[in-house]
């Protein structure tokens, strides 16, 4: 006899319910796409601009040292105050040297008359021609001496040998001083004009040069190009100075040069050491391409890149070639067109290939982040420290 189970037709719904019988499990939906943030690229016209970070340097120096030794009997300055060229500086007691050179005179002065009586004996042979010729010659050695002797007197008086300020003073009165000592007593320095020295890759100076000749920079007569100053605390220096590209010199071991500016410092306010910045005006770019410098990385060959949206919101990796910083973007000079949108925020989740969901950043909201040090440097090829450029008003 057999026995047949019977199940409630609710039960069997119920089973079938839970083990998935008749049923397929269904995939879940694609992800969305990404969503970054892009700039639509724009030519724009932008002035360019090279800064060169550099210090002052006194436009001439004279360290003052004795030339005769002695005790210092006065100083005639002030600390810190500016002198005239031939002011006397310092009083070396003059007392030994006055004595020297009276005797000096003394003796010169009987030589010479000892001259003059040999001089009609010997035309008459009363004395011979010998004696006349040894009394020229004392007389003339004699009077050597006597200059002699009036020079190391005037040397008593220490002069400043050229227009500056004057610093502190080594010595006070009463200090005994050696004729050309290793340590100078005071030290003066023309303060107008005055330099401005940077060291700069010597391609910077064929640069320079070429664009000079080709009237890219403003002249400022012969070989010079007129160039601005910035002080450290950013403020603008107001007279303009000349950027003189003969006064150069080249270290061969690094291949740097050493650019000399010279300003004009009618008021003092620059001084010698100070950090100051040179902006050189090179001209106007009308085609300019800027792009945040956050959209552009680098791949392993160490050239800038950036991801661009196209047409179809697909991602598409580009090559740049960058030239400058300014401010917080660089200029492309070959990679990028204009209408390209340059995804700037959400790089993480962007790919080459990949479809994304794009939005417009607009310039004022930029992230601070992406305002980097405009030091001059390119991705591509790194440019001399300090070259910059600033949009155009």
């Amino acid at each position: 006899m057999r026995l047949r189970l019977y199940a409630p037709p609710a039960a069997l719904a119920a089973l079938c319910a839970l083990t998935g019988c008749g049923h397929k499990k269904e995939a879940p939906p694609p992800p969305p796409p990404a969503l970054v943030k892009v700039t639509t690229l724009q030519y724009q016209t932008v002035g360019l601009t090279t800064e060169l970070p550099g210090r002052t340097v006194a436009y001439r120096v004279a360290e003052i040292r004795p030339q005769v030794s002695g005790v210092i009997q006065k100083r005639m300055f002030v600390e810190g105050s500016d002198v005239k060229s031939g002011q006397q500086l310092y009083q070396i007691d003059p007392a030994p040297y006055q004595a020297a050179y009276e005797s000096a005179a003394a003796t010169a002065s009987s030589s010479k008359l000892q001259v003059e009586r040999f001089k009609p004996l010997a035309e008459v042979n009363a004395v011979s021609k010998q004696d006349f010729d040894n009394a020229i010659a004392t007389a003339a050695q004699n009077k050597a001496s006597a200059d002699t002797a009036h020079i190391n007197l005037v040397y008593t008086k220490l002069l400043s040998p050229i227009p500056g300020r004057i610093g502190r003073s080594a010595v006070t009165e009463g200090a005994l001083v050696t004729a050309n000592q290793t340590t100078a007593l005071a030290t003066v320095q023309q303060l107008d004009p005055i330099y401005v020295d940077v060291t700069q890759p010597s391609t910077l100076l064929l640069r320079l040069k070429r664009e000079l000749a080709a009237g890219q920079l403003v002249a400022a007569g012969g070989n010079e190009a007129e160039v601005q100053l910035t002080l450290e605390d950013g403020s603008r220096y107001g007279p303009r100075g000349k950027l003189q590209f003969t006064e150069v010199s080249v270290d061969e071991t690094t291949g740097s040069v050493t650019l000399r500016a010279l300003f004009p410092n009618p008021d003092k306010l620059l001084l010698p050491g100070m950090f100051v910045h040179e902006k050189i005006e090179e001209g106007r770019s009308t085609d300019a391409l800027l792009v945040p410098q956050l959209a552009v990385t680098h791949n392993q060959k160490g050239e800038p890149t950036a991801l661009v949206v196209g047409a179809d919101n697909k991602v598409e990796l580009h090559t740049l070639v960058t030239q400058r910083a300014i401010g917080d973007k660089w200029l492309v000079t070959d990679g990028l067109k204009a209408g390209d949108r340059v995804i700037v925020e959400g790089l993480q989740f962007a790919k080459p290939g990949a479809t994304v969901n794009p939005q417009e950043l607009p310039d004022t909201a930029q992230p601070a982040a992406a305002a980097a040090p405009d030091n001059g440097a390119t991705p591509a090829a790194p440019a001399p420290s300090g070259t910059a450029a600033q949009p155009a008003s």
